[in-house]
């Protein structure tokens, strides 16, 4: 996917830096980087935990965790796909979960489509029914109304959503890996969301138009999934401005962490590298990469 104008303004930057006590912190190639422990919040591992760059994709956990975040949300309530939401991922390039118009699928499967293959047309598709107004980008606009909203709400001091899945037009879709930490952290609380995102490939079924049966077939870009041992989530994203970037989370003996790679050249390998040193292991180096299908969706 493919982003606006590179964005690394310092605020209180500081370089790679680990917690007070215990073994040296490891060397990452994310230009920013951060983890913590999901139980309490407190920060492990640190590099330019403040300094606030673009996201790619990983702004759709956001989009999913507005979502999650509605009152009375109906997770199997019907959404049509519309033609605008494949008209969009054409002209932009973007990754697609490959919806088709006029095949009716629930919010629970775009959820999916938004996270696995990092659907930009199943992130729209939210936006569209969750967000208010009489037009569709009033809705879209509301939509990212809600999703800085909440940044706010969570304390995401450093972070500007203008975008539902991080293809920006002003350049002002940007956070931290602090922040962004802190995001994923929240939406890990929800069980929809833990469910979602540690799931390797799903097969899902839909109504067409014409009142057929369609199936869509969608796998995690997440390649930690599977790799790692204990890896739970959480998302890619990958961008010209962003560079490669991932949110992730792992889980071994009763003990969750959730971390951020910003602009990572080895984002795969630095996440691993940054979860042995909060669990205290050292498998990173033996560490090989599921493979994704021929004709997945890279991200």
């Amino acid at each position: 996917m493919t982003a606006g104008a590179v964005l690394a303004v310092p605020a209180m930057a500081t370089p790679a830096q680990a917690a007070p006590s215990g073994p040296p912190a490891p060397s990452v190639s994310a230009k920013g980087a951060f983890l913590l422990n999901q139980a309490d919040g407190s920060r492990i591992y640190g590099k330019y935990a403040d300094t606030k760059r673009q996201m790619a994709s990983t702004t759709k956990i956001m989009t999913v965790r507005v979502v999650l975040s509605q009152t009375g949300l109906d997770l199997d309530r019907k959404v049509t796909v519309q033609q605008a939401y494949r008209d969009y991922v054409a002209r932009e390039g973007a990754s697609t979960a490959d919806l088709r118009t006029g095949d009716k699928v629930t919010v629970r499967q775009l959820l999916y489509a938004t996270m696995l293959p990092s659907g930009c047309d199943a992130a729209y598709a939210l936006a569209d029914t969750f967000g208010s107004g009489a037009t569709r980008s009033a809705r879209v606009k509301s939509f990212i109304g809600k999703m800085n909203k909440k940044a706010d709400t969570l304390g995401m001091t450093n972070t500007e959503f203008d975008s539902f899945d991080g293809i920006s037009t002003t350049g002002n879709n940007y956070t931290t890996p602090r922040d962004l930490a802190k995001l994923a952290r929240s939406a890990m609380k929800y069980s929809t969301f833990r469910t979602v995102v540690k799931t390797q490939k799903t097969v899902r079924y839909a109504k067409t138009s014409t009142g057929g049966t369609r199936t869509y077939t969608w796998y995690n870009t997440n390649r930690l999934l599977g790799s790692y041992s204990g890896a739970v989530g959480i998302k890619t994203g990958t961008g010209t401005a962003a560079g490669p970037c991932l949110v992730f989370a792992a889980t071994r003996g009763g003990k969750t962490l959730v971390g951020v790679v910003l602009n990572g050249s080895s984002r795969y390998t630095d996440a691993a590298k940054l979860l042995d040193y909060g669990f205290g292991s050292d498998t990173a180096s033996r560490m090989t990469l599921r493979r994704l299908p021929s004709g997945a969706e890279q991200d």
